[in-house]
């Protein structure tokens, strides 16, 4: 609880926490009050935008925010002190992630309940698809900001983390879906399963699949050998599995590759 309101409180006097705030707030409201759906069919539209519009921001600011707030702690020398006292890298990453985590994805679950309340002046809100978006979005910034600990964990300068937090937000972003695209023509039956697990590795593709397909989008009812095949799994288990895996490898990472010093 003591690290909770520790980043809080150095969250709050950050000006990146407040304009990473104020993009997901203007986003949302320009998507709902720019909108022009039907009250019945228009809500599972405006999820998918939502979620599209997001996925431009949220992972890029995830990153920066959880790789800063650790490398933060190297310039304070606040994490040689804490490592002096006998408090061990594996339980100082935990409560330092942990911290973050609730920080940042707090005050985004709080705006989207309060955004709820115009939601359902505008559309026939279903609830439970609602949290269906709720646990996509929530998923993506729990990776992403990992992946940022990850970062400033093992980043020595300000530099390291700016440039390697932009190379792996082009990677998910862009790069993964071009390179398999590129081994498209040589998947068959007796590797798409090597190629699929491959594809959901991907967590915006994990987070975006299991939302479409929870909203009714996707049937999977009619597929064709390949594609049962590629669905080896349901899109729910993928994204389950994305979201352990990208969390305990992350941390894992931050732990075993953790830097104690840094530089400017």
């Amino acid at each position: 609880m003591h690290f909770i309101w520790k980043e809080w409180l150095e969250n709050i006097r950050s000006k990146g926490f407040w304009l990473s705030m104020a993009i997901i707030l203007v986003v949302t409201i320009l998507l709902l009050t720019r909108s022009s759906f039907s009250y019945d069919q228009g809500f599972y539209i405006l999820l998918v935008n939502l979620f599209e519009s997001l996925l431009y921001v949220i992972p890029i600011l995830c990153l920066f925010l959880g790789g800063f707030s650790v490398f933060q702690e190297k310039e304070q020398k606040t994490l040689v002190m804490l490592l002096t006292r006998q408090e061990s890298r594996l339980s100082f990453l935990l409560k330092k992630s942990l911290g973050i985590q609730a920080t940042l994805l707090g005050p985004v679950l709080i705006w989207f309940f309060v955004y709820l309340v115009p939601l359902k002046f505008y559309f026939d809100v279903q609830l439970s698809h609602y949290f269906l978006f709720l646990a996509a979005l929530a998923s993506l910034m729990l990776v992403f900001t990992q992946l940022g600990v990850l970062i400033g964990s093992i980043s020595r300068s300000r530099m390291q983390i700016t440039g390697v937090a932009v190379i792996l937000w082009f990677y998910f972003f862009f790069l993964h879906d071009f390179v398999l695209l590129s081994l498209l023509p040589d998947v068959t039956h007796d590797n798409v399963k090597l190629f699929s697990t491959a594809f959901f590795l991907n967590p915006i593709q994990a987070g975006r699949l299991f939302l479409e397909s929870g909203l009714g989008l996707y049937s999977f009812g009619h597929m064709s050998r390949l594609l049962q095949s590629f669905m080896w799994l349901s899109p729910g288990i993928f994204f389950s599995i994305n979201l352990l895996f990208w969390l305990g490898a992350s941390f894992g990472g931050a732990v075993l590759m953790h830097r104690k010093e840094g530089f400017e």
